[in-house]
Formats: C-alpha cells, sequence, structure tokens
C-alpha cells in the first residue's frame, strides 16, 4: 500500500462545494482535514480590494491521506464536479504515519 497526502487549495468561496465533492465519495476517502489559509502567488486570481491591499488572499486547505491510486481517482472526480482553475492540488509521498496511542 503506498499512501500519499493530496493536498487541495481553494478560495473560501469555494469550501462548501470542495467539502461536498469530497463528501460525495466515501469509498475514496475516510476523512479530511480543512484548515483556512492566505496564498500569495502570481496567479492569485480576483481578488478583493482587501485582499490586494492585503497582498494574500483567503483561501481553504484540505488535506487528505489515502492510498495513491485513489487519490488521482478523487482529484479526477474532483476536476469533474468543481471544474474552477483556482482550485490548485498537489499530491506528495506518505513515509508514515499512525497513531500515537
Amino acid at each position: 500500500m503506498s499512501l500519499v497526502q493530496l493536498t487541495l487549495v481553494a478560495p473560501r468561496q469555494l469550501e462548501e462545494a470542495l467539502v461536498e465533492g469530497l463528501l460525495a465519495h466515501p469509498e475514496l476517502t475516510t476523512g479530511f482535514t480543512l484548515a483556512r489559509a492566505e496564498g500569495h502567488g502570481t496567479r492569485a486570481g480576483a481578488l478583493s480590494v482587501q485582499e490586494e491591499v492585503r497582498g494574500r488572499a483567503d483561501r481553504c486547505e484540505v488535506q487528505v491521506v489515502l492510498e495513491a491510486d485513489l487519490a488521482q481517482r478523487l482529484v479526477d472526480s474532483l476536476k469533474t464536479a468543481l471544474p474552477a482553475p483556482d482550485v490548485i492540488y498537489w499530491i506528495t509521498p506518505v513515509t508514515g504515519m499512525g497513531r500515537l496511542a
């Protein structure tokens, strides 16, 4: 079993749609972590005036640890359900995972 971490970053206004997309596939993931984040980049998308002044945009970040083949299936499903160019993702290997007790 090869575990990976799928990280998704999206504008906060897409948070509910992203969560719904994840919850629609319990066969691919049993859980995820959702956090508030701020993003800065050359392709930040449509920023509010406040975000332009601050120099960063309000984002949500979702992290999911799952098997590598399931991660790609989940990404493909989200691309179909939520085809938004300002939602980015990356997949990284997980070399260890467990519980402390």
